[in-house]
């Protein structure tokens, strides 16, 4: 017997049609024509900058086409299916329903990656995740929150790098700050910034009582050669000290770990202190340019934020970034379950969740308020 029946089936149909709504290919088609065009210039090399812009807006509009039209490509192997087997009377059900599932599956990717439509939700990620008051409770906390999203990167197909490491005393971390590349990456992640609270029997607490603990997650979009970010407008100090990464006990001898203090104003006016940190490479000098990258990152995206502020619509992302709001809280006692304030999504197979299936919580986010989509259900 099917799983997919005609309902199931039309439905997948009738999403498909949607979302090429919304994506609009003749559009994109257009747009591409636009930009090749732009590329026949015979000075368009003329300026590097915007000749890059170029190739990487064809290369983004390229690749929505080639995945609308691999979705396309399933809807007519499955219609060509149906068909067969209503002229046929032959049963098809196995070969259909390994088709529905791959086109559902497909459906729901594209779907979700059709919500990344901010300026940098294409880019890199950079990732800090630092724990709150509490000591060691705190501090394990963070160290969970870092494997949950290591799973995740990797689940995903992602490439991750340490950027800066601080082991706690006891167990956990004082801080760590690391490097998530990937299609959309930002996109994706930008769901986790805020603070995140933990509710569970604490491990050390030999009373066995329960205790609740916090970690802040920061994430930042990872500036490269389109972005022009202008440091030399504050002050940017310079502090050295020891550190213990990849390099070996080299590093332990010599100051390679690198911290760049920027002092400055927004363009709204606003002086604002903004700190990058990085100690994972082998030499000074390549920790101090993963540090200003950083720091262009974090500058950046403070002034992004001020832009959304103006449009009106970044107030619960304004909020989500500070100390005294938590978006998510994990309960492991009495009972096991996660939820989302923001968005009201509960989960409660907690477990899976610090294991890093988190997926359905970056959906719910990215679909959260979204005209004619449901959030995800528990």
């Amino acid at each position: 017997m099917s799983q997919y029946n005609e309902q199931d089936l039309v439905t997948l149909y009738e999403r498909t049609d949607a979302l090429g709504g919304y994506l609009d290919p003749a559009e994109r088609e257009a747009r591409i024509a636009e930009l090749n065009q732009e590329r026949l210039d015979p000075s368009f090399w003329d300026d590097p900058e915007r000749a890059r812009t170029v190739e990487q807006q064809i290369a983004r509009e390229e690749e929505w086409l080639d995945a609308w039209q691999e979705l396309q490509e399933h809807v007519e192997t499955l219609e060509t299916l149906q068909l067969l087997a209503s002229e046929e009377d032959e049963d098809l059900s196995n070969e259909i329903d390994a088709e529905a599932r791959t086109l559902e599956q497909k459906l729901d990717d594209l779907e979700m990656r059709s919500l990344l439509d901010g300026p940098d939700d294409h880019r890199d990620a950079i990732v800090t995740i630092n724990p709150g008051a509490g000591g060691t409770e705190s501090q394990d906390w963070a160290s969970m929150l870092l494997r949950m999203y290591s799973r995740w990167a990797e689940k995903e197909g992602y490439e991750t790098e340490m950027l800066g490491y601080q082991p706690a005393e006891a167990a956990g971390i004082k801080s760590a700050t690391f490097r998530v590349a990937g299609d959309h990456a930002y996109g994706y992640l930008k769901s986790e910034r805020g603070v995140h609270r933990l509710v569970r029997i604490s491990p050390f607490d030999s009373d066995g009582r329960r205790h609740t603990s916090f970690a802040s997650v920061f994430v930042y979009p990872e500036v490269d050669d389109t972005i022009e970010v202008d440091l030399s407008t504050g002050s940017t100090e310079l502090q050295t000290f020891r550190s213990g990464g990849k390099g070996g006990q080299h590093v332990n001898k010599v100051a390679t770990g690198v911290r760049l203090i920027w002092n400055g104003t927004l363009s709204n006016g606003d002086d604002i202190e903004l700190v990058a940190e990085c100690t994972e490479e082998r030499s000074q000098m390549q920790n101090r340019e993963r540090a200003e990258k950083m720091l262009k990152s974090r500058l950046y995206q403070a002034e992004q934020e001020l832009q959304e502020q103006a449009r009106e619509e970044v107030e619960a992302s304004k909020k989500s970034i500070e100390w005294g709001s938590q978006i998510r809280s994990y309960v492991l006692h009495p009972y096991t379950m996660v939820n989302d304030h923001r968005t009201e999504t509960k989960f409660s197979n907690a477990e899976a969740i610090l294991e890093g299936e988190i997926d359905p919580l970056i959906q719910a986010y990215l679909t959260h308020g979204k005209k004619g989509i449901n959030p995800v259900e528990s």
